[in-house]
Order: structure tokens, then sequence, then C-alpha cells
């Protein structure tokens, strides 16, 4: 029996320009999908004493979500403007209560041998980020999406963070920062290659939007190639196509494999609308 997944992180609420407003967060999302694709999964993170709050507990409730590694502290419940266009803009509203999760409190819910999904948002705060690298250090093994949230992020962070991580996630641009980061030369996968070696990785993904993703490991590079579909929105996409990449490592099964499970549910997640949508997961109560 695979270890449980523990994703640790900022939990939000997406406000759109039509007025919806979606549960979010990079490792909630990953969380969701993970337990619909049947690993057993559990949320670190923290909520205000709010409202946005309780509907928070609500919805992780009804997406089969034990709450038990959810803070209730005295910052609001987490926010996100979000600007939809060629390129997504967030406006991510500050403090928030997950600037403030509790080693005390996550090692509760992180009992027993587990394996850790984080990033880098998250650790904008001194406590969070204290908290976030201990998990990672007693955890088995850890999942890392880079995810960069400007200025929230600094390329610097990253650098601490890698050599907690086994398996690295980002996008193409991001590849991009940290190559000038780190004083990188040559092509894209290059950079990827000097990573891979530098901090000892299993595998680092680089997502490419709709032309796919591609994958460097010790193996070597394997790619997959985009699906085309009618975008609805992307947010959440990349966080569908981390949790399918992870299920598909715990099942043990090859790259290519990994990369293409993911590579779809990225895709369908891309062609409907938010980061958990109602088509995949129902609505509480429904």
């Amino acid at each position: 029996m695979p270890e449980k997944i523990v994703c640790v992180g900022e939990v939000v609420w997406d406000e759109f320009p039509d007025g919806r407003r979606v549960l979010g967060g990079a490792p909630v999302n990953v969380a969701c999908h993970l337990a619909a694709l049947g690993v057993e999964a559990a949320v670190v993170t923290a909520v205000g004493d709010d409202e946005l709050g309780r509907e928070t507990l609500a919805r992780l409730s009804g997406f089969g979500l034990s709450t038990g590694g959810v803070q209730t502290g005295s910052l609001p419940t987490g926010r996100v403007v979000v600007t939809l266009g060629d390129d997504v803009e967030y406006d991510i509203v500050a403090p928030a209560a997950w600037d403030a999760i509790s080693l005390d409190a996550a090692r509760q819910a992180a009992r027993g041998d587990f394996r850790l999904v984080f990033g880098t948002l998250a650790q904008r705060s001194p406590e969070s980020r204290a908290t976030i690298r201990a998990l990672a250090e007693e955890a088995s093994f850890a999942y890392y999406d880079v995810n960069l949230r400007p200025p929230f992020t600094p390329a610097g962070t990253v650098r601490e963070c890698l050599p907690l991580a086994g398996i690295v996630k980002l996008n193409r641009a991001e590849l991009a920062v940290l190559a000038e980061e780190f004083g990188l030369g040559g092509g894209p996968e290059d950079v990827a290659s000097e990573l891979l070696s530098r901090y000892k990785l299993e595998a680092l993904i680089v997502t490419c939007d709709r032309e796919g993703a591609w994958l460097a490991s010790a193996g070597g590079l394997f790619a997959t190639p985009g699906i085309k579909v009618e975008s609805a929105d992307p947010v959440g996409a990349g966080d569908a196509f981390f949790a399918a990449f992870i299920e598909a490592h715990i099942s043990g099964r090859g790259w290519q494999e990994c990369l293409d499970r993911a590579n779809r549910r990225g895709a369908l997640v891309a062609s409907l609308p938010g980061a958990v949508p109602e088509e995949i997961f129902p609505s509480p109560g429904a």
C-alpha cells in the first residue's frame, strides 16, 4: 500500500471577473485530484475563523478529504483575484491564514509514513516556510511544484527547496528564470539536465501549455504532445497534471506513461471552468 500523500501550503478562494468564486490553491487542487484518482491524500493548511473558512472546510469534506490538517487561525482565509487573458494574472491578498501554518499541528496530520507535495508560494512567511521545510525533511519523498508567483516567490527560495525534492515540476518560463538565477547556459534540455544532476532529482518535469510537456531523468528525455481542447480557463490545469503524474509515479508506471496520463488530466481540466470542475467533482450535497 503506497504511503499517503500530504499536500501542504496555501488554500485560497479564486475570484473571477464574472463573479465566480472557486476554492483553490495549488496544494488543495492537487489533493482533490489525488483523492479523485483513488490516492489517500491529506491537506495541511490554515483558514480563518470566518465565512470563507467555514465554507472551505465544508467543500474539502465534500471532496472526500479529511479536514484534520486544516488549522483555524486569526488571519483571514486566503483570497486571490484572477484576471484572465493571454497571461493569467493573480492578485494574491496578504496576509492570509495560510501564512501561519503551525508545525506542531501539521505533524498531527502527517503522522506515520508519508510523501509530501509542496510549492513556493506558501513559503512567503517565516512560520509557514519553516513548517513546510520541516515536513519535507521528514517525508519519505517530496514532490515540488515551483509555481512562481512574483513578488512572493523569489527564485532564491527555489534554490533552497530543490535539495529537498525528488521530483520537480515547473513550466518553461520558470525554467528560464532558474537558468538565469543559477547562471546556466545552453538550451532548456541542458538546463534541466544540469538541475537534475546538481540536485540528484529523479525527474524534472517541464510543462509547455498547449504544446504538452517533457521530462528529464537519468534515463533520458521523455515528451508528450499537447492535446487540443477548447479551453474554458487554464486555472488549476497544472495542478491536475501534477496530481495525475504523482498517482502514476506511486503506482510504479514508467516516465512516458506518467507524462501521458498527466497530460490528459491537465487537458481535461483546462477544458472545464475552475481548478476542481463540478463536472469531475460534484458540489457537496449534490
